[in-house]
């Protein structure tokens, strides 16, 4: 049949006032341009129906996550293979007696299908990637992780297979000698080795995903994780700088994920204040009236007073105020931030909620909150904080309290004054 071809190519070639024999350089010439026109046709008819029927499939569908592979370019890839498989299969046959040149564009061709082959998987990886970052499953798997090993992984196969084909060598030759160039290989691609299997523990042990707001002083880093790669972590800091961490050292170090609080819909506010000792006491009756008008404290000493009177009955020298029950300002100032805190529409009531008295140091008596607020984002966490303690601080006279505080320049001067007059 390729005789016929040649014979009836080279005739028509003569009827046109072109001299040319069945075997010559013109007629092979006229011969693989019609092929190039065959498989040009091919591409076309493939591009235009098969590649655009399906895009349009995938447009009307009713789930969007499939337009990804049509922005990523996978099945246009696919169609490239078209031509070069029409090529592959045509050249041998229109080169049968040009053996050196047949050889080589058959090799030729064939390492261009493999390098097609690849380059539409790498589009699919791509695609899948991206459909992860839209299904937020990079937050629970390191999925870019495992494309770029995928890739890497293609691309040194790919090469080997090129070389054996391009060579006229089995590829079992080529992967034979991986063996003698490990040694160079772990040196060369060291992190890449390390990010992967770093990659793999934060995986299965849900360490880091994207998204987490992160903690890592050794590096810098404190802010939230962009991307996780084969072998770096991004995180952008809140001051809007990036870091970047190798993957490994997030096992082989110490760093904080505040997953957890973001999850939990819970943010800990645990702080003190200082309360001067010189100013705790007991309450006077005057005080206890007047106390008892406070909202927060209406139901808490009416019950506290009878329960002192009670237990007060058989105790003689009341007068004294070291003998039986009294309430003190420090401890009704207690109770009366525990209600007030309960009682905050922005504090979480399923979690902790304790107002608690520390051991005295130099510096006073610390009264420490201890809440979890409803709002863990950070500008409205520290909003809330702020309002809670202005509360406190402002609230501190009416128990006739106050806050320990050094003393300042304007301190020493009014003494000194004093001291003078």
């Amino acid at each position: 049949m390729n005789t016929n071809w040649r014979v009836e190519v080279a005739a028509w070639l003569t009827e046109m006032g072109i001299n040319s024999q069945p075997t010559d350089g013109i007629s092979t010439s006229v011969l693989l341009f019609a092929c190039l026109v065959l498989a040009s046709i091919g591409y076309f008819i493939t591009r235009r129906f098969f590649v655009a029927g399906i895009n349009q499939v995938i447009k009307r569908s009713s789930v969007t996550w499939d337009d990804i592979f049509i922005r990523f370019k996978m099945f246009e890839r696919l169609a490239m293979l078209v031509p070069v498989v029409i090529l592959d299969f045509l050249v041998p046959i229109v080169l049968t007696e040009h053996d050196v040149l047949s050889a080589f564009l058959d090799r030729a061709l064939s390492a261009i299908l493999v390098v097609l082959i690849i380059r539409a998987i790498y589009a699919g990886l791509n695609a899948i990637n991206e459909i992860a970052d839209v299904k937020m499953i990079n937050r629970r798997l390191p999925v870019k992780s495992f494309v770029q090993l995928t890739k890497l992984f293609l691309f040194f196969i790919g090469l080997i297979v090129v070389v054996a084909v391009l060579t006229a060598q089995s590829p079992v030759y080529f992967f034979s000698g991986l063996g003698v160039a490990t040694g160079f290989v772990m040196l060369v691609f060291r992190d890449t080795i390390l990010g992967f299997v770093a990659g793999i523990q934060l995986a299965a042990n849900r360490m880091v995903s994207k998204g987490d707001w992160i903690q890592m002083d050794k590096y810098g880093a404190d802010g939230a994780v962009e991307d996780v790669t084969l072998t770096t972590v991004k995180v952008r800091n809140w001051d809007n700088t990036i870091t970047m961490i190798p993957a490994y050292a997030l096992v082989s170090d110490a760093f904080k994920n505040w997953r957890g609080m973001s999850e939990s819909g819970g943010r800990r506010i645990k702080r003190s204040i200082n309360i001067d000792v010189n100013s705790i006491k007991f309450l006077s009756d005057e005080e206890k009236n007047r106390l008892s008008k406070v909202n927060y404290l209406k139901a808490y000493l009416p019950q506290k007073l009878s329960e002192i009177t009670a237990a007060n009955q058989l105790i003689s020298d009341l007068d004294m105020p070291v003998n039986g029950r009294r309430l003190t300002n420090i401890g009704t100032f207690r109770i009366y931030l525990q209600e007030f805190l309960r009682q905050h529409p922005k504090i979480h009531k399923n979690m902790t909620l304790m107002v608690r008295q520390l051991a005295p140091t130099t510096e006073g008596l610390p009264i420490e909150i201890y809440i979890f607020t409803n709002d863990t984002r950070w500008a409205y966490y520290e909003e809330i904080q702020a309002d809670i303690f202005d509360h406190v601080f402002a609230v501190l006279p009416e128990f006739d309290l106050q806050a320990f505080q050094n003393p300042t320049g304007i301190d020493m001067r009014s003494i000194n004054q004093k001291s003078h007059s």
